[in-house]
């Protein structure tokens, strides 16, 4: 449910709202993409033909790759810039060659590469006045945050809770990856919210016997 277009609190996004051939095709074309990329193909557009409605809409998301349990990349888009096919599509490719903490992916870890796709909520900017009312406002393990400052912005989702439980010390990391000091605070600080569905190969099965 989507109230005044921002998800309504009551109703947070599930899983459900993608079928398992939704999430199993999506899986399928982050891995084609990166296997494109592999042999020096560019990534195109896929085919919205034969695609369900849900696929087709405009969504925010990040693909996440890893590598025996380690990060092997992360790249997304915040903002539903295009559609979740294609911004799929696009952000496994940017993740497996141009994420600039890594190198390129190889052909040898392709089969071994594990993948995790975040669909995300619109941003819902919170009000708040100091750090105590943005640590009061957050939920550990479903809000993602992103702050943003000037020519400084950086954003965790919402799995990133699972290393940083301590809403405390994943504010203080966050302003970090922005570029800010770690208690940094000022009234022209911006901070949004949003939510994530989370697509993985478990998730695309869980119903399969």
């Amino acid at each position: 449910m989507i109230v005044n277009g921002l998800w309504g609190i009551a109703h947070m996004p599930s899983i459900e709202q993608y079928s398992q051939a939704d999430q199993r095709y999506l899986l399928q074309l982050a891995r084609q993409a990166i296997a494109q990329g592999i042999i020096g193909h560019q990534p195109v557009p896929p085919s919205m033909a034969a695609v369900s409605t849900a696929l087709q809409q405009p969504r925010g998301c990040f693909v996440t790759l890893t590598l025996d349990g380690q990060l092997r990349g992360c790249i997304g888009n915040l903002e539903a810039d295009t559609t979740l096919l294609e911004a799929v599509w696009r952000n496994s490719y940017l993740a497996a060659f141009k994420d600039q903490r890594f190198m390129p992916v190889t052909a040898a870890e392709l089969d071994r590469l594990n993948y995790e796709i975040s669909i995300l909520t619109p941003l819902t900017p919170l009000s708040v006045k100091n750090e105590a009312a943005l640590l009061e406002r957050l939920r550990p393990g479903i809000d993602g945050l992103v702050l943003t400052d000037g020519g400084h912005r950086a954003t965790f989702l919402p799995s990133v809770w699972q290393q940083l439980p301590q809403p405390e010390r994943f504010v203080s990391q966050l302003r970090l990856k922005a570029g800010l000091p770690a208690d940094y605070w000022r009234d022209s600080l911006r901070c949004d919210i949003y939510q994530a569905i989370k697509i993985t190969e478990e998730s695309a099965v869980a119903d399969e016997s």
